[in-house]
């Protein structure tokens, strides 16, 4: 019986963790960080001021949540893409198309790095971003598709690369073109990587 009721109570508290996560994400996408307040967000992800400060301590860690969740999405859906067509650029292309959503451009590329600082943005990128490039550049170095070579300083430059590429897609007035481009110029720079 006290298992059953410290399951129902782990269950609601991951639940309603969930809903403020789920709250805050659509706010903060659709607004901007500076623009929700905590009175929003608990509004609509309908629990109280209490259960939020039960979870975070504050807006900036319900927003590091939030913005973690969207880093690891961004890296699987990477990784994924990459795995399934087994193409290392096809991950990276994946990539970009999730840069074109409105929220992962307003969380990620224009509030993270102000609301988390430069180096709590840059820890999230790496500590979700890093581990799927490598994954990727090692497959297709096995696969003889990327020429050998040492993976860590390379994942780091195609991480930064990716970064300021969304970046782009985020600042442009027309992100589906400025996509495009940043595609183009992504695969000519990866395709540089194949052996001679």
């Amino acid at each position: 019986m006290a298992t059953a009721t410290i399951s129902l109570r782990t269950e609601h508290s991951e639940a309603t963790r969930g809903a403020l996560v789920k709250s805050a994400r659509k706010l903060f996408g659709r607004k901007g960080y500076a623009n929700v307040s905590l009175d929003e967000i608990v509004a609509q992800a309908r629990v109280t001021k209490g259960a939020l400060y039960h979870h975070f301590d504050n807006k900036r860690e319900l927003f590091r949540a939030v913005s973690e969740g969207i880093e690891r999405e961004l890296s699987q859906t990477a990784l994924d893409s990459g795995v399934e067509q087994q193409d290392f650029l096809a991950g990276l292309q994946a990539f970009l198309d999730a840069c074109l959503a409105r929220d992962v451009q307003q969380i990620v590329m224009q509030d993270s790095p102000s609301v988390l600082g430069w180096e709590g943005h840059r820890a999230l990128q790496a500590k979700y971003g890093l581990g799927a490039i490598i994954t990727g550049l090692e497959a297709a170095m096995s696969q003889g598709t990327i020429e050998k070579q040492p993976v860590d300083p390379l994942a780091h430059l195609i991480l930064a690369t990716l970064s300021e590429s969304a970046c782009m897609i985020a600042a442009a007035k027309n992100p589906d073109a400025a996509r495009r481009k940043v595609g183009r110029t992504l695969t000519r720079l990866i395709e540089g990587l194949q052996p001679g």
